[in-house]
């Protein structure tokens, strides 16, 4: 395996402080979660150039771009970075392909209209090239800054909470769009976000980040599975990630059949046909714990298992159990008398049980 395709390395006690170290392959989408003041948008602009933190790397596609052990620091104008801001920063006195062609400095004057457009295109604004941002809805400024970010030819893609100033259903649409985006280039993208609904349906790598103190970090099917993450569990709640792909879709039922690396999950169909991949969340908390394998219930998910591991946090009545399904793993919240009843400990066969309407499923994509 080569380079990273994006390497950081920050440490700073001011006001501020940090400290973290993380990497990004190409094409892997870094989502990185954290309360407010948590140094999530000062990450984004020290790899940006914009901020210099007292000790730090940021190497990208092998070329350094700071490392003040080295002394080096290349100007934000030289770093091939698309920066989208939570507030877009659009230019009010230019259109919109006015506003993506002025990323184009690098490139020559006769190649930027040309390519302005196909950005526009490639957001679906190109009948809106000649509106200015106050004649666009909030959905519609975000993309152009999106197609503006692009235009930069960049290296690595950095988005500061990029859906923050539009409704859940709009939200959900750029969601769609950057998601196609990401799936078109290679470009490692890094999502900051205080919304873990961003996280679950883009991310592919996880930062946990409280007060500037890198609480865990990989890939997102791993660090949602943790059951040891008290910080999670009081951010967002604890719930499993998983890919899978619609294999059936019963219309007379209702139901469509998810095939996973484990096994296979029933889920309202909601518009889901085969061949439809998909990310799913199972909440912890809906989630209940068998030592056999019941009958005569009205829920269609029955998996057999194993307990990789228990946690009881400090403070805490309740237990979180990691169960094994295959090499995938589910969480699930029960109460300590719970664990004594069942006697679960890890290596112990155990059956999950989860509800069709409780399982959050997004992202329908064709194969």
């Amino acid at each position: 395996m080569g380079e990273p395709a994006l390497e950081v390395e920050l440490r700073q006690a001011d006001a501020i402080p940090l400290h973290v170290a993380f990497a990004c392959e190409a094409g892997d989408v870094l989502a990185i979660f954290g309360p407010s003041g948590s140094g999530k948008t000062t990450i984004l602009r020290s790899i940006a150039g914009l901020h210099q933190p007292p000790h730090g790397k940021v190497r990208v596609g092998g070329t350094v771009w700071s490392d003040t052990d080295a002394g080096i620091h290349v100007p934000p104008h030289q770093r091939a970075a698309g920066f989208v801001f939570q507030d877009y920063a659009l230019f009010p006195h230019l259109t919109a392909i006015g506003n993506v062609a002025a990323a184009m400095s690098h490139r020559p004057r006769h190649e930027r209209d040309v390519r302005a457009r196909a950005l526009l295109a490639r957001v679906h604004l190109e009948e809106h090239a000649a509106k200015y941002p106050h004649q666009l809805s909030g959905g519609e400024r975000q993309r152009v800054a999106i197609a503006r970010a692009l235009a930069r030819d960049p290296a690595v893609l950095l988005l500061d909470e990029p859906f923050a100033a539009v409704d859940r259903r709009v939200r959900r649409r750029l969601q769609d769009e950057v998601d196609m985006l990401q799936r078109q280039t290679s470009t490692p993208l890094v999502l900051v976000t205080h919304d873990f609904e961003d996280v679950v349906r883009l991310a592919t790598h996880l930062l946990l980040l409280d007060r500037g103190r890198q609480v865990a970090f990989g890939s997102l099917h791993e660090v949602a599975s943790r059951p040891d993450l008290d910080f999670l569990r009081e951010a967002a709640g604890l719930g499993s990630v998983l890919d899978a792909r619609v294999i059936d879709a019963d219309v007379r039922g209702g139901l469509a059949t998810l095939a996973f690396d484990g096994g296979h999950l029933l889920v309202p169909r909601r518009g889901l046909a085969p061949g439809h991949t998909v990310r799913v969340r199972i909440p912890a908390r809906e989630v209940v714990l068998a030592s056999r394998a019941p009958g005569g219930l009205s829920l269609h998910n029955v998996l057999a298992g194993t307990v990789a591991a228990i946690h009881v946090g400090d403070g805490h009545d309740e237990a979180v159990v990691q169960v094994a399904i295959g090499p995938s793993f589910v969480l699930a919240e029960v109460t300590r008398d719970a664990l004594g009843r069942l006697q679960l400990r890890p290596g112990c066969p155990v059956h999950v049980l989860v509800k069709s309407m409780s399982i959050e499923v997004r992202g329908a994509q064709n194969e």
